[in-house]
């Protein structure tokens, strides 16, 4: 009963939102969450603004798909059996407010995910782009080139997380998985951008480490802290060839507990592949995805080249990342992945697209373990708020020990995805 009043007050506020903001819903420097949206990462900065009084925009995002995957292993342990149909379909709530010139906030609500079927907050922040609420031009000629991001947020590491699906946010991601180490977690924490004309930009940013938040103290402290920078190079050299280079690093000294590749609750899109027999789709809701388990220190270093010439585009990452649990020895995982995508039609509202990524990791118990992922897709934007989406999938495990559910493990098979967001 709590949960159908719930997604009743939700559904309500989503309606007063369309009829509030029927005729201009766009926002200064924000990233559109339609197809405008395709291949921007960081939210744009524009000094002009149209700002006049409080505005808000109420959003959101719905996914469905259609799994077709078979699974199997050396058979030491058993799979769950899995058919062919559909999954739970997810959904997002977006709440999106001009508070005042150069001042915006957002708040992200998963309505339903593969995690919790009830909503919940994903995060939020307020975005600084100007100074003017202290004084009209305070620092005017900074922040011309500054922003500022402070909230309980997605960490900007890499490039990576722009174009993953989040939860039920998919119109980004020209696949239907996101990679295999997908690194993206929650922290509070601030960053600090700036960026020029020509097309440079830098990053610093804290975080305090955690995905939970908490006061509980153990062994003297309540946890550690994070330390993100990026630098990277972003123009449109002409009307048909853009290119960006981005280099990102995730530090921490001790946490309790590192995330950054298993905070993604809202789950994989790879439902049940390569789980026991006992496997429930909340309690094993990151199928598919690999997490090295670097318990309380991780180091690492991302690199992602993207070129974009006329409709054809190469988007890459090449990922180096140590770390260990307390007291055990250091460990490294290295990740490579390369989009090789083409978009046509008179709005590129048609794209096919091929993926290769690959792990290469030390596990915990010894074992130099390997996992290879093949993705060919395609897609169609209806409109450019509503995509469809077709992809076969095919991902093969090795080095795992004798006895290991995942030893001569592998999967394939096709996935369709019908996405709408607004």
């Amino acid at each position: 009963m709590k949960s159908k009043l719930t997604n009743a007050i939700f559904l309500g506020v989503l309606l007063i939102g369309f009829s509030i903001n029927a005729q201009n819903r766009d926002l200064d420097n924000y990233r559109q969450p339609d197809q405008r949206g395709v291949n921007v990462f960081e939210a744009p900065k524009d000094t002009v603004s149209t700002f006049e009084n409080v505005k808000v925009r109420i959003g959101g995002s719905s996914t469905l798909q259609f799994q077709a995957l078979d699974h199997e292993n050396s058979g030491a342990v058993a799979l769950k059996e899995i058919g062919y149909n559909f999954n739970l379909a997810t959904a997002n709530l977006d709440l999106d407010v001009a508070l005042a010139d150069g001042v915006r906030m957002h708040l992200r609500t998963y309505l339903s995910s593969r995690h919790h079927p009830e909503p919940y907050v994903k995060g939020g922040y307020f975005q600084i782009d100007k100074l003017d609420f202290i004084s009209e031009g305070f620092l005017e000629d900074i922040m011309k080139n500054v922003t500022i991001k402070i909230g309980h947020m997605e960490n900007n590491y890499g490039d990576a997380h722009f174009r993953r699906s989040d939860n039920a946010q998919t119109l980004f991601n020209p696949f239907v998985g996101n990679l295999i180490m997908d690194s993206f977690t929650t922290e509070v924490g601030a960053e600090v951008y700036y960026r020029t004309q020509g097309g440079f930009l830098g990053m610093v940013g804290f975080s305090n480490g955690k995905l939970n938040q908490a006061v509980n103290a153990s062994n003297g402290t309540t946890g550690g802290a994070s330390f993100l920078a990026k630098l990277g190079y972003d123009n449109q050299l002409s009307d048909d060839l853009r290119v960006r280079f981005t280099g990102s690093v995730y530090n921490t000294g001790y946490v309790p507990n590192s995330y950054l590749y298993n905070a993604d609750r809202a789950g994989s899109r790879y439902y049940f592949v390569m789980e026991n027999t006992s496997a429930t789709t909340s309690g094993n809701f990151r199928s598919g995805r690999y997490n090295p388990a670097f318990t309380n220190q991780v180091t690492a270093i991302m690199f992602n080249p993207f070129v974009k010439y006329k409709g054809l585009e190469f988007f890459g990452t090449i990922e180096n990342t140590k770390g260990n649990a307390l007291g055990a020895d250091e460990r490294t995982a290295k990740q490579f992945a390369g989009e090789l995508v083409y978009r046509f039609g008179a709005s590129e509202n048609f794209y096919i697209g091929g993926r290769y990524n690959k792990v290469d990791s030390e596990e915990a118990s010894g074992e130099d373990i390997e996992i290879t992922r093949m993705q060919l897709g395609a897609g169609w934007f209806m409109t450019k708020n509503i995509l469809m989406k077709l992809e076969y999938v095919n991902q093969k495990y090795d080095g795992y020990a004798v006895g290991s559910q995942y030893e001569d493990g592998k999967f394939k098979g096709l996935m369709m995805e019908a996405a709408i967001s607004f």
